[in-house]
């Protein structure tokens, strides 16, 4: 087992990795921008390293200062957490050429699974469904016209290198083709450097599936269970469940077995999952993350299984210690992602919270780096805290949810959780009657 690791992160993930660390007997190491000086994390680690100014490409994502300051501090291994580097391949080869092993999947399992394209052709092969689309990147408004009436509108474009929503635009007919095709293509490049898109059938009203896995290096391969990650805004989850209301015993267990084996056919070393849209009884692959999920939290929640640790157990080259068998589901498990933005306008809120009151009681957990007098920077990610609720049934942890929105006190910036209570006592939420789109004709509606 490792001595000491470096978190590659910041926030409430980076805090996360180090209480799993510490109590696994692992020594820390945070480095942080300078904005971060005063973060949780860095309190708390064992050692904090400083690796530039508050812009992401002069810190967290400056990979030289992170290979220094794992080389300073004498780490064995360094964890990417959570966005920024965590699904790098370059990153991940770069860690390993410099003797310290890095806590999550093979570069070549990143650099597959991290271009859209290459992951459809990869999982087809394997007996995934694909969403009915283009064989692979669509590279003129001609091809995306004839490749529209092959598969018929509306269509999805989406681009190959992306993530979290960018670079992907809605065309319902051959009129607004060739303005959205042009608009995903200067999104993706913007956003990601390449401005390659491929093209999907646009699905009217799908839920948001994924399936939580783990393989390790000695062939073994789980999962988790699936999640419910349909409530989103602009593509960007805001409240997941687990299990799915969408899904029966039967569709759970088929869709998370085929997820297992493709990961053991990949030979996939680490946490991952396998996302999918499901409409009509019918799983369709869209993408693997090939890291920790934010969402996590609920899957721990349901199965009693630290995730982190047992990401860092196998990066150790350690067995899985339990077969699929071995794996049991309790109860419903619901978090909310709350953030530094205006619940009415989504407009970011940084700044000093001047008061932090976290919900507590039975099965309810806050995961957040906040505390009273901390400043909010206005330069990452809004997300300042995760509200997960497990209860034995769904509408226990409901209830259980609503008791703890309203406990919950975030003062000095405005934060969405108004917009958390407001959700949550909808008829279309409680009774699991909703899909991707539901929170958006929601929001249009208020």
């Amino acid at each position: 087992m490792f001595e000491k690791v470096l978190i590659a992160n910041r926030g409430e993930i980076a805090l996360r990795i180090h209480r799993a660390c510490r109590e696994m007997g692992i020594h820390t190491v945070a480095v942080h921008s300078t904005a971060d000086a005063d973060a949780m994390h860095v309190r708390l680690a064992d050692e904090s390293v400083c690796i530039g100014p508050p812009p992401s490409r002069d810190s967290y994502l400056n990979i030289p200062a992170i290979l220094t300051a794992a080389s300073i501090t004498g780490a064995d291994a360094i964890h990417p957490g959570i966005g920024f580097m965590s699904e790098n391949a370059q990153f991940a080869e770069m860690v390993e050429e410099h003797g310290f092993t890095f806590i999550g999947p093979t570069p070549e399992h990143i650099r597959i699974m991290g271009d859209k394209v290459t992951a459809k052709t990869t999982v087809k092969g394997l007996g995934l469904l694909t969403v009915p689309g283009s064989d692979g990147a669509v590279a003129t408004v001609e091809e995306a016209m004839k490749t529209a009436e092959q598969i018929g509108y509306p269509v999805l474009i989406k681009a190959a290198a992306g993530g979290g929503g960018k670079g992907m635009k809605v065309a319902r007919d051959t009129k607004s083709l060739a303005e959205a095709y042009q608009l995903a293509r200067g999104e993706a490049r913007a956003a990601f450097g390449n401005d390659e898109v491929y093209m999907e059938k646009y699905l009217e009203k799908p839920r948001h599936i994924e399936v939580q896995l783990l393989g390790d290096t000695h062939g073994n391969a789980v999962h988790f269970g699936e999640r419910d990650c349909s409530i989103q805004r602009r593509h960007q989850k805001v409240i997941e469940e687990a299990p799915s209301p969408g899904l029966n015993d039967s569709e759970r267990s088929e869709i998370g077995a085929l997820a297992a084996k493709v990961v053991q056919k990949l030979g996939y070393r680490g946490v991952g999952t396998i996302e999918f849209l499901y409409e009509n009884g019918k799983f369709y692959f869209i993408e693997m993350n090939t890291r920790l999920q934010i969402e996590h939290t609920i899957t721990e929640m349901i199965t009693g299984i630290d995730l982190v640790r047992e990401q860092i157990r196998v990066a150790s080259g350690q067995p899985l210690g339990y077969k699929q068998k071995d794996i049991a589901f309790h109860g419903h498990a619901i978090e909310c992602r709350i953030n530094a933005e205006n619940p009415e306008t989504f407009t970011p809120s940084p700044g000093k919270i001047t008061d932090f009151h976290p919900p507590g009681g039975l099965d309810v957990r806050v995961d957040s780096a906040l505390y009273a007098g901390y400043k909010v920077p206005p330069h990452y990610d809004s997300m300042i805290a995760k509200l997960i609720v497990h209860g034995t049934n769904r509408n226990e942890c409901l209830l259980r949810l609503r008791r703890a929105l309203e406990e919950f006190v975030i003062g000095g910036i405005d934060t969405t959780l108004a917009l958390h209570r407001r959700i949550i006592v909808e008829p279309d939420f409680i009774n699991g009657d909703y899909d991707i789109h539901w929170l958006e004709t929601f929001l249009g509606n208020k």
